[in-house]
Formats: structure tokens, sequence, C-alpha cells
């Protein structure tokens, strides 16, 4: 079994949209298939899932991770909560990861793949592993995302709380989900803003892969939010006095 599999709380607010999926593969692994047979499964129930899954121990020496599942449509999978978070997002977001890998790869050919990794590569890392999704009404993204940009925590989290009813974050990073198992106060997702009207996570799926682009990632579309500052999220945020913290909620400078 991975190791800290079992401590995931699957109660938690971040996980919900990862529950359904998430827990029954959680348990078959727990009662000891592969993990890699796991995920197997559930793309084979209808997920939409555009690679197959493998040992680690399948990857040819030498070969490139990013440019085997690319060239083979084989996604390699080590026993741990990090690639068990990395294969959820596989099954729950197939068209974004896919397209993450092929930025990768067009990266790779246009720079080589000694070359410095560049602010488009590195903003796809950032993505892949720490994204979360902002998902508001108007009304609401109007109000959220400039505080948000401007590190105005007050505003955000307080001032603002009753407008946090008609909005939502979904993480999508799975370091950040990995992270998430032992929340921490200063655990920090890198977001994006989405269009509330997205009704379905395969259709902010699709709408995520069809906006990813170099131009896109190369201006660095994230605003930094400590998470369990999100209103509803850790009850400790329920006292003003949790957001008087400069190490964690950190002013614009």
């Amino acid at each position: 079994m991975p190791a800290g599999l079992a401590a995931i709380d699957w109660g938690q607010p971040w996980l919900g949209p990862w529950r359904a999926l998430g827990e029954p593969l959680a348990q078959a692994v727990e009662a000891g298939m592969p993990l890699h047979e796991a995920f197997n499964a559930a793309a084979s129930n209808g997920s939409g899932s555009h690679v197959r899954f493998v040992p680690q121990s399948a990857l040819p020496l030498g070969e490139a991770y990013e440019s085997y599942i690319f060239n083979r449509r084989l996604c390699p999978v080590r026993e741990g909560l990090h690639d068990f978070f990395n294969g959820l997002c596989w099954l729950q977001f197939p068209k974004t990861k896919a397209q993450l890998n092929a930025l990768h790869m067009q990266q790779i050919a246009e720079r080589g793949r000694g070359a410095p990794r560049g602010p488009v590569r590195d903003a796809l890392t950032v993505f892949d592993e720490n994204a979360a999704f902002l998902m508001a009404d108007a009304e609401a993204a109007d109000a959220i995302w400039p505080a948000l940009l401007r590190k105005d925590w007050n505003r955000l989290l307080l001032e603002l709380r009753p407008l946090w009813r008609d909005a939502s974050l979904l993480v999508f990073g799975h370091a950040l989900l990995e992270k998430l198992v032992t929340p921490r106060k200063p655990v920090t997702a890198h977001v994006i803003i989405a269009s509330h009207a997205i009704c379905s996570i395969a259709n902010l799926d699709a709408a995520v892969a069809q906006q990813l682009g170099e131009t896109a990632l190369a201006a660095k579309p994230f605003a930094p939010l400590p998470v369990l500052g999100v209103p509803g999220w850790w009850s400790a945020n329920e006292d003003p006095a949790f957001y008087d913290d400069p190490k964690v909620f950190r002013v614009a400078t």
C-alpha cells in the first residue's frame, strides 16, 4: 500500500471533487491491488483517461518521463501518495493533463532537453504540481480576483467572505493534494480563475485544456493563496486573527 494512503481524510473540503473517484481507488489499493492496476480499472470504467498506467519499472532506462507518456501513451506509476494523486489527475482531468504533456514536449522540441527550462516550462511544472481553479460568478469574481492579485487578505478573506458562498476553489495540482493530506497553514496554491458557468469537471477539463497555451503560461497567470484561509475550509480561520500571520499571509511588495 502506498505510504500515507490510509491517512487521506476524504471528508476534507478540498477533496470533495475527488472523493467519488479517489476513495474507491484508495480502498482497492488498500485491499492489495497494485496502484497502476487500480488506475487502469478506473480508466476502463469510463474516466476518459488518455493514458494507460504501468509500474515505474516499465520506464526504459534513459527515456524521459514526459516523452514516454507522449510517445507511448503510458504513464509510469510509483507506489506513493505523489503518484496516487497524479494518477487521479489523469483520470479526472485527462484533456488538461494531455495538453500539459504536449506543451512540455513542444518546449523540449523547440529549446532542447538540456537547455534552460525557460518561463513556459517552469509555468507548466507549477501548473501541474500546484494549481487550483477559482470558479466564481461574475459579481464574486470581479471582487475576489483583484483582491487576490493584490494579496489584500483582509478584503479577500474577511470583507468578501459572504461572496465565497458563490465561489469555489478546486485543487488540481497533485503535489498540492499530497501536501494537504497533512494540512499546514503555509500550504499555498497557485490559483487561476475559471468560468463559474462550467457545470461539471468534464466541462472544466475541456475548457482549461483549450485555454492552456504558451502565451498564457508565459504571462504567469497564477496568484498565490494559502488554501487553509479559504472560508469554510479550516475551522481556525473563523477567527479573524488567523490571518494576522505575515509569514503566511504576506503583503504585496
